[in-house]
């Protein structure tokens, strides 16, 4: 199984990719874990936000992987704790699909994107910088994957 994350948005700050590059590294022989970076939509006095969205969306939906697991990343998506989201990596690696994590833009996903979703996963009820949100999946994933491996990582 390798993992895709999906992120709209361009040039993270230098610690987030650092790291986000770290925990990259660290999982790359439980679940490989590939960044892909989408341009936002063009927002701004005078542009429609819908539109934004929409363009996001459908750029979103042609950078999914064929026949990938799909979770998207919303706050009204199911919050799970580290053991929950290691035995739903237990459970995705059990499909024998790879995995596609998908983070929209400012203003949130297209209905599209969440129509196209197998699952929703919301990281609590704070809203979070979406550059932050890549690096605290990377982490969470490496949390979960290093506690499906009885690895120390975790100590809950």
């Amino acid at each position: 199984m390798h993992a895709r994350l999906i992120a709209v948005g361009e040039r993270a700050p230098s610690w987030v990719a650092a790291g986000f590059a770290e925990y990259s590294k660290r999982l790359s022989h439980w679940l490989p874990l590939e960044l892909v970076e989408l341009p936002p939509g063009r927002r701004g006095k005078g542009l429609d936000p819908a539109r934004a969205i929409l363009d996001e969306g459908q750029r979103m939906c042609a950078a999914l992987p064929k026949s990938a697991l799909v979770v998207a990343l919303d706050g009204g998506g199911r919050a799970l704790t580290s053991e929950q989201l290691a035995q739903r990596l237990a459970h995705w690696r059990q499909q024998g699909r790879d995995l596609a994590l998908l983070i929209g833009g400012p203003d949130g996903h297209a209905d599209a994107v969440l129509a196209c979703a197998d699952e929703t996963w919301s990281l609590g009820p704070l809203t979070l910088p979406h550059m932050l949100v890549r690096l605290l999946v990377a982490e969470q994933l490496y949390r979960a994957a290093s506690l499906l491996a009885n690895h120390p990582y975790h100590r809950g």
